[in-house]
């Protein structure tokens, strides 16, 4: 009797129950740490770029404008949080100081900042502000200092890498819990310093002893902030301004150096970034920055440009989408608050995301594994890619590097996005994924995906109705699947109600070309033109007043030719010419976008002269696209 009740304890619905408990599957390659983990559970978070740049125009400042051009007449930061927290962003970063070396708080180190502004009588503090806002709106909050400071006069010395800790340990001291210190690939270059224009370097290797000094300020004052560089330590930079991560994308990552030398900063191989690396040495996951705007600070021409919720959907689709995270820039308008155009796609972007994934329709399904480790359902189950926890998960045995799920459907759903999710404390995986769905009693390919990690969506092609899927898993170690889902994109009608500059057509300027420059006027973003000798300009002649002018650099994702400072000309007799208009196209590596240039007011000079001075490839100027503009 007692034998016979044994073995009917031990073989349950179909399953042989193990006698002895089962041990867990043994962690994988590196694996995130308790701040990567909160990190991760984050998904998606703000940047906010706010300084006297914003007050001109300027994409990147000089830092040569006064601090009494930063006066906003109406700063609103929880206007600018409510904003980002309408769209379910969990956390915001000010950019405390950006190139230009402007300090959003009362600093010791300097008298470049908030203090010499007459916003509010230069006793207010921004970087406060926003925290009070954030933290209001139920965010967390972050900040960002930029180690390249175009207004210093010490920077380049010893002195100025000393100020720059400084003003760290005063963010880290003073702005509550941080979940982020940002920290800019951009942190040395030509330009403006202390109101001088002379070139000034560094040795990237070593200027701003990272590891030595300044990563242990954060570490020691703000154990659970992120650090985040284009080389880690916590996360990395995704190689581009897109906000996409790569379609296999490893949280784990090995920096490479430039010509032998330590990574750090600024100088890293790239190649990689995009990518990670399949059994990288760290666990470094991407972070997918990208602004709302074309650009990173405002620019009232650019008020018809804001990302539509659709767009930002697909960036939130492959970044959060992809095991990385999404940052998304807010430029706030010279008044303090964020454009209406700005708030309204927040809002509807947020609400998208919130109606899509709202219900997991495979809720309810008959989940069968092709293995279960050790037999254990109790503690390695099937039921666990159903629950709301993200930690618990169905495994295979050790020697188990494939498996099968069949998933039967509580009746037939129509989905046209399928998510899943591996365990990542015990480290990313599994390679690669096949879903099948059955065609006429035929199982076809559905979707397939690689790098899985701490989340997936698979967006189908097109939406399909189905009661049974198939899954198939690959991996180089037992399986450890946490999570299992599919849903149906929400829509809505969208348009914003503001437009901004209009291109002028054909009709109204004729350019002067060649064969070859012939190629940035036909329209066609995917061409462009490569000139070896660009000193003379490129003219146009004009019938109308033109208030702007645009330079669509190439967009094939090379840099060579890519001009990155400009001198704009007009003239009367196409002999002799005024300068109207100079500048640089300020990130433009790293962030290819139309560059449109507003004039102060219209001209109405019959010619203009486009001059490229200075580009990415010495001698060789290359164009996509130009472009003439009026009101």
């Amino acid at each position: 009797m007692l034998t016979l009740l044994l073995s009917s304890l031990l073989f349950m619905n179909g399953q042989v129950l193990p006698s002895e408990p089962v041990n867990p599957p043994k962690p994988y390659g590196a694996i995130p740490s308790e701040r990567q983990l909160k990190w991760h559970e984050m998904d998606a978070y703000c940047l906010i770029h706010y300084t006297p740049t914003t007050f001109q125009n300027k994409e990147w400042g000089y830092g040569d404008a006064s601090p009494k051009v930063f006066n906003p007449t109406n700063f609103d930061a929880n206007q600018i949080a409510n904003a980002a927290a309408s769209a379910g962003f969990k956390g915001l970063i000010s950019v405390a100081k950006h190139h230009d070396g402007f300090c959003l708080w009362p600093t010791a180190t300097t008298t470049y900042s908030v203090a010499s502004s007459p916003w509010e009588q230069g006793k207010g503090d921004m970087v406060k502000d926003f925290m009070t806002a954030t933290h209001a709106n139920k965010m967390k909050f972050g900040v960002y200092l930029s180690a390249w400071d175009r207004n210093d006069t010490r920077y380049g010395t010893a002195a100025y890498a000393e100020a720059y800790r400084a003003q760290l340990t005063e963010l880290m001291s003073n702005y509550g819990e941080l979940f982020t210190s940002w920290h800019d690939g951009a942190n040395g270059g030509d330009g403006y310093y202390g109101g001088l224009n002379e070139k000034r370097t560094i040795d990237r290797n070593t200027y701003y002893a990272w590891e030595e000094k300044t990563w242990p300020i954060v570490r020691k004052l703000q154990p659970m902030a992120m650090i985040f560089s284009d080389v880690g330590p916590d996360m990395r930079w995704v190689g581009n301004e897109k906000g996409f991560a790569g379609e296999t994308s490893w949280a784990t990552f090995t920096p490479e150096g430039l010509e032998g030398k330590k990574a750090v900063p600024g100088s890293v191989n790239e190649k990689t970034l995009t990518s990670g690396v399949r059994n990288g040495a760290y666990w470094i996951p991407a972070e997918c920055d990208v602004p709302q705007r074309p650009g990173w600070f405002y620019h009232a021409e650019q008020d018809a440009q804001v990302k539509t919720p659709d767009q930002l959907f697909e960036i939130y689709l492959k970044s959060v989408g992809r095991g990385a995270n999404m940052n998304l820039g807010l430029a706030p308008m010279p008044s303090g608050q964020l454009h209406e155009n700005d708030v309204k796609s927040l809002a509807a972007f947020g609400k998208k995301v919130r109606k899509t994934f709202e219900n997991n329709l495979a809720q309810g399904a008959q989940i069968k594994a092709s293995t279960i480790r050790g037999n254990a359902v109790k503690d390695y189950g099937t039921q666990f890619l159903l629950d709301e926890d993200r930690y618990s998960y169905w495994a295979t045995n050790d020697a188990e590097h494939q498996a099968t799920l069949d998933i039967k459907l509580k009746g037939k759903q129509t989905f046209d996005i399928v998510q899943i999710r591996e365990n990542i404390k015990l480290g990313q995986r599994l390679d690669s994924v096949i879903v099948e769905h059955k065609v006429n009693g035929q199982w076809k390919l559905l979707a397939k995906a690689t790098s899985i990690g701490a989340n997936r969506l698979m967006k189908l092609e097109n939406t399909i109705t189905t009661d049974e899927l198939r899954m198939h898993l690959f991996a180089p170690v037992s399986i450890t699947l946490s999570d299992f889902g599919l849903y149906k994109e929400f829509n809505e009608p969208f348009a914003f109600e503001h437009t901004g500059l209009k291109k002028m057509n054909a009709n109204q300027y004729i350019p002067a070309v060649f064969a070859e420059s012939a190629k940035a006027i036909d329209h066609n973003e995917q061409t462009f033109a490569s000139v070896p000798a660009y000193e003379g300009g490129f003219i146009f002649e004009i019938k109308d007043d033109v208030d702007g002018f645009g330079y669509l650099p190439r967009q094939d994702g090379q840099t060579a030719g890519i001009a990155t400072k400009y001198k704009i000309y007009t003239s009367d007799n196409n002999q002799q010419w005024k300068l109207l208009k100079e500048g640089e196209f300020s990130n433009i590596k790293a962030n290819p976008i139309l560059q449109q240039i507003v004039f102060d007011q219209a001209t109405k000079a019959k010619y203009i002269k486009f001059v490229p001075t200075e580009t990415l490839t010495k001698n060789v100027f290359t164009v996509a696209e130009f472009e003439l503009y009026s009101k």
